[in-house]
Formats: structure tokens, C-alpha cells, sequence
């Protein structure tokens, strides 16, 4: 049988076998084809209909129509916006690879701000492809980054080296923009994303960036020189994910948890003010007998608590405390 699938499967990849389909159309050699697909694995099967569609015009644009169709082919995620880019500029810059269907800049609902990405949707597929192509896009003087919108943020930014392709750049002056940042490190290599960081609210830069090359030679040679200064300034650079470890390790704003409790204690919320630390352990009861006091003597001596019946007697002349009604407690031995 294994044999039988082979040889008919080199007769689909010489189109002697889909010659004789098209002469015939009977639903039999239909249902023989799926029979005969449902088997393959996927990258088979494209070198099949690659195959097919280049030998045959036919079932080149009948593929095309199918993958035009799909709008998960031809909607791309734009990331990496300017705050100030708007639908009609995302939509201007995205023209020039073909004809666009749809576009629009994401906001936040509640301060109506940008929210630094948004989407593309071409017609028809090949446009999309044409705009994936080149992926990289200035737009407002930020570089904004496109992919698949189906594929999640990004299938390249998630590639393993990219920790190793990822730079952070420090100490950037406030006239420093992404063009100049970008400029400056495209002498390494070719820069796949990167710009300057700004603050949402001000548009105002924050002194610092970022700069992902597209491959991890291009950002070694950058971090292997020492002498890097933009606007008059020698700036810091290091790997991204180092920048990111230490911001880690900074003491957060939270209000720390309170020591676990032992058992016999409260939990928190019971009543105790917070804040307030409590025993982490209890010492094992002394089992063991107590002698009494020597005869003549008096206190201090160490006590367990109360060892003694209380009698509070009260001091002639003495001063009203607070604490104890009037009286200070004197204790005496029965």
C-alpha cells in the first residue's frame, strides 16, 4: 500500500495525475486525492500544492482566492508606536506595500490616549507579505515593528537569541531621538526595531532606550565598543535582560507581609493592629517544681507568673494611677 501512495504521489508531483483529474472531474478521483492527502504531513503537502500551483495558473489563483479570504493572512499587529500617531498616519505608512482595507491606532478607553500599537488589513494577501517583508517602519519618528496579527506579538522578538540581540541604552540626552539613536548603532548592523523610550504623558524622552539588531554579532560588536557617545554624552549599554534583572531587584513600593504566626496566635485581621509582629515560636512549658523562696528574703526574685495569691493593699498618701485605680499592688505571701 505504501508503495501504491508513493508512486501516485510522484504522479501529483509530475501533474500527470491532476492532467487526468481535470479531464475526467468524477468525484472519485476526488475522494481517491483525499484519501491519499489526509496522510501527509503539512510540509508535504505544501511542496504538493507548490508544486501544482506552479505548474498549473488554475490552482495558483484558486489558492490565492483561498488565502485572500482569511483575514487572520492579511490583518498585521503594529507595535511600537508614537503616542501622537494617528489611524490616518498608521494607515499612510502601510499604503505604499498595497491597497488597504482597513487600519486603526489602538486607545485607551479611559484617558484616551494611544496605546502605542494598532493593526493593518490589507485586501489581499500579497500585500501583506510585501509589508512583512520589511517589518521595520519609521512612523512619527519612532520605529514601529509589524507581524502577522495572529502570530501574537511576534514570532521574531520571541526567538531565543533574542536576549542576546536586545540592548538597553542609558544616559540618552532629552534632544536625542530615534532617529539619531538609530543612526548611531546602524553602523553595527541592521537594526530590526529600536527606539527611544518616551514618557506617555509628557512626550518628553526618559533618557533611555532600546535597540534589538537581527542578529547577535551586530549587537556584540556594539557592546565591544567602549566609546559611544551620542549628543555629547558617553551613554550606558548593555544587554536588555540585565537591565530588566536589576530593575527587578529594586525594593518594591508594596506594603511587606507580616511574619507568619505560630500556632496559638491570631491570624492578622482577627482584631491585632497591623503591623505589629507576634511570637514566631512558643518556649515549652517548665514541668519541672519550683522551690520556694528562702525564708528572710525578699524580692527580686525570678517567678513564674502569679505564683503567689494577689492582695492589693493600698499606700496612705500615695497618688491615683491610672493604671491601677488608686492602687499600686503590693503582693504577699499567704
Amino acid at each position: 500500500m505504501d508503495d501504491i501512495k508513493k508512486r501516485k504521489l510522484e504522479e501529483i508531483g509530475d501533474g500527470q495525475f491532476l492532467h487526468n483529474f481535470g479531464d475526467d472531474g468524477g468525484y472519485s478521483a476526488v475522494d481517491e486525492l483525499r484519501g491519499l492527502l489526509e496522510g501527509f504531513p503539512k510540509p508535504q503537502l505544501v511542496d504538493i500544492l507548490a508544486r501544482a500551483g506552479s505548474q498549473y495558473p488554475s490552482i495558483a489563483e484558486e489558492i490565492r482566492s483561498v488565502a485572500s479570504a482569511d483575514p487572520a493572512l492579511r490583518k498585521l499587529f503594529v507595535r511600537g508606536l508614537a503616542w501622537n500617531t494617528t489611524t490616518e498616519s498608521l494607515c499612510a505608512a502601510f499604503k505604499e506595500h498595497g491597497e488597504v482595507e482597513e487600519g486603526a491606532v489602538i486607545y485607551d478607553k479611559q484617558t484616551g490616549k494611544s496605546r502605542g500599537y494598532g493593526f493593518i488589513t490589507y485586501k489581499d494577501m500579497e500585500s501583506a507579505q510585501r509589508a512583512l517583508k520589511a517589518p521595520s517602519k519609521m512612523i512619527d519618528g519612532r520605529m514601529a515593528v509589524c507581524n502577522l496579527a495572529s502570530e501574537g506579538l511576534s514570532s521574531s522578538s520571541n526567538t531565543p537569541d533574542q536576549a542576546q540581540r536586545k540592548l538597553y541604552i542609558g544616559g540618552l540626552s532629552p534632544e536625542t531621538t530615534t532617529e539619531i539613536l538609530l543612526n548611531c548603532f546602524g553602523r553595527y548592523g541592521e537594526i530590526e526595531e529600536g527606539s527611544v523610550t518616551y514618557d506617555k504623558e509628557t512626550n518628553k524622552s526618559r533618557g533611555f532606550g532600546f535597540v534589538t539588531y537581527k542578529n547577535v554579532e551586530s549587537a556584540n560588536r556594539a557592546l565591544d565598543d567602549p566609546q559611544i557617545i551620542i549628543g555629547g554624552r558617553k551613554i550606558t549599554l548593555k544587554l536588555a535582560d540585565n537591565y530588566r534583572a536589576k530593575a527587578s531587584q529594586m525594593p518594591s513600593s508594596a506594603v511587606p507581609l507580616p511574619p507568619q504566626m505560630a500556632g496559638g496566635y491570631p491570624p492578622m485581621g482577627s482584631g491585632f493592629p497591623m503591623g505589629y509582629g507576634y511570637p514566631q515560636s512558643m518556649f515549652p512549658y517548665y514541668t519541672g517544681s519550683y522551690s520556694s523562696p528562702p525564708s528572710g528574703t525578699t524580692a527580686p526574685y525570678p517567678q513564674m507568673p502569679y505564683p503567689y495569691a494577689q492582695y492589693p493593699v493600698k499606700r496612705d498618701g500615695a497618688s491615683p494611677q491610672s493604671g491601677h485605680g488608686g492602687y499600686h499592688p503590693y503582693y504577699m505571701s499567704k
